[in-house]
């Protein structure tokens, strides 16, 4: 029942031992482990400091599908695109100094290859001093108006129950066109309009489509003898869409300018457009029309001038804006059964090689 005072004494010892060592133990873990992290935490920070010091730096046969997160994937890309540029920077600067070290002794700069200076030529391209182009141009249907024989006078119509951003484009059209006038048609065909335009002495009709509420193409006919011109419309922004536009266009006859119309076919086109405005452009009014030919896309801008000081010229544009496409050309006017074309877009042609081009 009773324990003698030196088993007590040994029982005492044993525990006092075993729990002594057992802090020991736990004291010399803690240790290890405070030791350890500060090891991880310099290893860690040398290569925090090699990586910043090196920059990103990415394996060859590295590809971003083989990080599967997402955010991680996009921060990766983020940083790769960032290297690139900096790579691009530093070739820059590095050939500026180059050739500012040359001086006179540098190599010309190398000129960037695009598919507008790739062009394939063209048989049909014109020249303006070719004695059958003057011919040509003296018997076309445009010759009484570019001999002052006949002044512009444009209806501008649109497609069957027409939309709201399609009135608002043609009443804009209208503000840039000298002489335009708008009618609704209700129904009514375009074999009945035409002979109606003739006896009221309008030299154009001009007639907008549409397709799910916006404008998609466009319909242009000169009277009495044609050509009729159908093309695709698309980027139709109208002004209250534009930035930094100006005010309202003036009544001010604006000048016209056609660039890139160089072959035959992108010579009728041009002479087709450059009918729809007056002769005498008012420069009072600093107002320009520009149609732009590139790869067979005609776009069109409106702008203004702004005289800044003597030497300084700004534009401003005041709108609307769009690209047309020619998708035919017919000769007479418009005759959707029996007309006769002279051109016709052709899309397996313009696949089969994209460096030609036919305007």
């Amino acid at each position: 029942m009773f324990r003698s005072a030196s088993a007590m004494d040994t029982t005492k010892l044993s525990t006092s031992e075993s729990v002594s060592k057992k802090k020991g133990k736990k004291a010399k873990k803690q240790v290890q482990s405070e030791e350890k992290p500060v090891v991880e935490m310099d290893t860690v920070s040398e290569v925090k400091v090699e990586k910043s010091t090196s920059g990103a730096t990415f394996p060859p046969s590295f590809s971003m599908s083989e990080i599967k997160n997402k955010q991680r994937r996009h921060m990766m890309f983020i940083r790769l695109k960032q290297e690139k540029r900096k790579q691009k920077l530093e070739l820059k600067k590095k050939m500026k100094r180059e050739r500012e070290a040359l001086g006179d002794k540098a190599p010309p700069k190398e000129v960037p290859k695009t598919i507008e200076n790739q062009r394939v030529y063209d048989e049909t391209t014109v020249n303006p001093e070719d004695e059958e182009v003057a011919f040509d141009e003296g018997t076309d249907e445009f010759s009484a108006y570019f001999n002052r024989l006949t002044n512009p006078k444009v209806l501008i119509t649109t497609s069957d129950r027409p939309r709201t951003r399609t009135v608002k484009f043609i009443e804009q059209l209208a503000t840039v066109i000298p002489d335009a006038h708008v009618y609704y048609r209700r129904g009514l065909a375009l074999k009945r309009v035409i002979p109606q335009c003739v006896s009221h002495g309008f030299t154009y009709l001009l007639v907008v489509n549409e397709d799910r509420k916006m404008p998609n193409g466009l319909v242009l006919c000169h009277l009495p003898d044609g050509p009729t011109a159908h093309f695709k419309v698309s980027g139709v922004r109208l002004r209250k869409e534009m930035k930094r536009r100006g005010k309202e266009p003036t009544e001010h006859t604006p000048e016209v300018i056609l660039n890139n119309f160089t072959t035959r076919l992108g010579h009728t086109v041009g002479r087709l457009l450059a009918a729809l405005f007056p002769h005498d452009p008012q420069f009072v009014g600093r107002q320009v029309a520009t149609f732009h030919n590139q790869r067979d896309f005609i776009f069109f801008r409106f702008h203004r001038y702004i005289f800044k000081n003597e030497k300084r010229v700004g534009i401003q544009e005041l709108g609307p804006r769009f690209t047309l496409k020619l998708r035919s050309l017919q000769k007479g006017t418009f005759d959707s059964k029996f007309g006769e074309y002279e051109w016709v877009h052709k899309r397996h042609e313009m696949d089969s090689c994209r460096r030609k081009f036919h305007l």
